[in-house]
């Protein structure tokens, strides 16, 4: 057969396959997603991923500057995680027995206290950011004796009930009726403001991620989170850390509270433990803490989860340890983070849509701004009358489209687009991502087909 013909054949029925895939995961999983992926020309079916790079069945590479929102801080299909959980399962051990001590979970659970630092010594096990968090609600009030919750404004924190009654943004809340009672949002980086909630003593916890992720990648200033520690201290409420996007060394520490600092009575811990194939998250608390929800042989098992402690996980989540220490991912993750930001402010730093560029290790983002030229600002204006996230999904698009990048916007900051690539980045890959974004947001900076295509994916929203 021709090699034309054949790979002709080949395209068709990855299509068919596809489409076919398609239609089922729109029948009974979620119409409106598959829609969006096609709308914004990102419908591809991935069949091999390694490292940064996956690879799509018509051909392509694509560079990953996502990491699956910072769950592949190894890569994708690592082999030592791949290799761990091989071991595993040829081990036919313990799993899911829920009546023995399992010693991985002890083996692991000394290492992520040791590597926290401060004064953390226990840890529950739990399957996800969001079960993490709403544990560390329970355990907050068991602590204080108090109903009270704070976050901080434009948090993301999960979207089961628990986790979702501490997000600012109206919009993952809507149509889902009364949430947790006693919650109060304050503004991130206001002291004050944290201080006059603070000082009402009615707060079992603050909730703060170090480094805002779905906020716009947006860093404290100097001393807040050590003053925010401060104050909670005097006042009798805990501080709860979420660092399930930042943490394992994604900010070039293994925690971005390192970078400040802050011992905080509780951490959260996900998203990056599971090596991108176990489902798996932490919450790592003082004794004290520990001691209220535990503190006697009947209350054992007061709290716990189906798959807390499962060996796979467990296993996987050592795994991951000794790969960040073995390819020295701390310190990989703060030179390759240096570079990038660097050589993104040169390359797009004229560009009067870009604000700044901000972040810690390998999390940034790319600020944008509403332009003041009266050709841009008119069709900008209209596409954020549509949707607030049109123009930067139109980046994503292009982005993805046009130069084989996966990236993504904030999910509560439209303007911001955040650069996450694995800790495993190399420098050719980051000045292939640079100069692909400086390509597009030069594009959206000339009267042309960036917002004659905007136009059009604006017109095929409005009928969706």
């Amino acid at each position: 057969m021709p090699a034309a013909l054949q790979q002709n054949q080949d395209i068709n029925r990855n299509h068919f396959t596809r489409t076919k895939s398609d239609d089922q995961y729109s029948t009974a999983v979620n119409p409106y997603w598959v829609r969006l992926l096609k709308l914004l020309q990102m419908d591809v079916r991935y069949e091999r991923c390694v490292g940064t790079e996956l690879f799509t069945a018509d051909g392509r590479r694509i560079l990953d500057f996502l990491s699956g929102y910072c769950v592949h801080n190894l890569g994708h299909n690592h082999p030592a995680i791949i290799e761990s959980v091989k071991d595993e399962l040829d081990r036919r051990g313990p799993a899911m027995l829920q009546s023995h001590v399992p010693e991985l979970a002890g083996e692991l659970a000394a290492r992520l206290c040791a590597l926290a630092g401060g004064d953390v010594r226990k840890v529950f096990f739990c399957s996800s950011g969001s079960e993490g968090v709403e544990a560390a609600i329970k355990f907050a009030k068991a602590h204080t004796k108090r109903e009270g919750l704070l976050y901080a404004e434009g948090a993301f924190h999960g979207l089961t009930c628990g986790a979702l009654s501490l997000m600012g943004d109206a919009f993952w809340k809507q149509g889902f009726g009364a949430l947790l009672p006693g919650t109060q949002q304050v503004p991130f980086n206001d002291l004050d403001a944290l201080e006059r909630e603070l000082k009402t003593k009615r707060y079992a916890a603050l909730f703060l991620e170090p480094i805002q992720g779905e906020a716009g990648i947006r860093v404290p200033h100097n001393k807040y989170l050590q003053q925010a520690q401060a104050l909670c201290k005097r006042h009798g409420t805990l501080l709860v850390l979420d660092e399930v996007q930042t943490g394992f060394y994604r900010t070039g520490k293994f925690l971005a509270a390192h970078h400040y600092g802050v011992d905080a009575d509780m951490i959260v811990l996900a998203k990056a433990i599971s090596g991108g194939l176990v489902p798996s998250g932490a919450v790592l608390m003082t004794e004290a803490v520990h001691r209220s929800v535990y503190g006697s042989l009947r209350r054992s098992l007061i709290h716990t989860s189906t798959y807390s402690e499962n060996g796979l996980a467990m296993r996987v989540g050592l795994a991951v340890l000794d790969a960040l220490e073995r390819e020295r991912c701390e310190a990989h993750s703060a030179v390759m983070g240096d570079y990038a930001r660097q050589h993104l402010g040169k390359s797009l730093g004229n560009f009067e849509m870009v604000e700044e560029i901000r972040g810690e290790g390998l999390f940034s983002g790319i600020a944008f701004r509403a332009p003041k030229k009266l050709s841009l600002r008119a069709p900008f204006e209209v596409f954020v009358k549509i949707h607030p996230a049109m123009f930067g999904q139109v980046l994503v698009m292009r982005l993805f489209r046009d130069h084989g990048i996966l990236a993504q916007i904030c999910g509560n900051n439209f303007m911001v687009l955040k650069v996450a690539p694995p800790l495993t980045v190399t420098r050719e890959q980051i000045d292939t991502f640079v100069d692909a974004v400086a390509q597009v947001v030069e594009s959206a900076h000339s009267p042309g087909t960036f917002w004659s295509e905007a136009l059009g994916l604006a017109r095929r929203v409005t009928n969706i």
